[in-house]
């Protein structure tokens, strides 16, 4: 399977463009890991808000791009009590300025956020997190 074709936008992205490209990554991802995130929500809002700022120790919305809020797969035990879902935040406008600042195309950046993100609700280390992000960038 094919990434997208590049796309040409006369207006920047909007959170549905980016919201588009996040499913079309996810589809992407190896069956395996697609069926494990099958419960997490993936949002795109256009700037983390000021309490993730202040919990993440950022001073600008500009410096994150995405978010995993939730409790990874390998740190989970059946006793657990109830909790919220799962949630992949992907953040329109930071992602944008990446993209204008590096010249990346812009979805694999999006891909390349969303693959980061699904890392961590699997517990993957930085290590497993970039070898996945490289499988992303081979032809299928």
């Amino acid at each position: 399977m094919g990434l997208l074709p590049t796309m040409r936008h006369s207006t920047p992205p909007t959170v549905d463009d980016i919201a588009d490209m996040a499913d079309a990554a996810l589809g992407a991802l190896p069956q395996e890991l697609r069926a494990s995130v099958r419960g997490v929500a993936i949002l795109v809002e256009d700037v983390p808000d000021e309490a993730t700022l202040e919990e993440m120790g950022l001073e600008h919305p500009w410096e994150l791009t995405g978010l995993y809020r939730g409790v990874p797969l390998t740190e989970r035990s059946v006793s657990d009590p109830v909790r919220e879902p799962d949630t992949i935040l992907l953040f329109r406008e930071p992602i944008l300025v990446e993209w204008v600042e590096t010249g990346e195309d812009l979805f694999r950046l999006v891909r390349n956020v969303l693959i980061h993100e699904v890392g961590h609700h699997f517990g993957f280390s930085d290590e497993e997190i970039a070898r996945l992000e490289e499988e992303g960038d081979e032809p299928h």
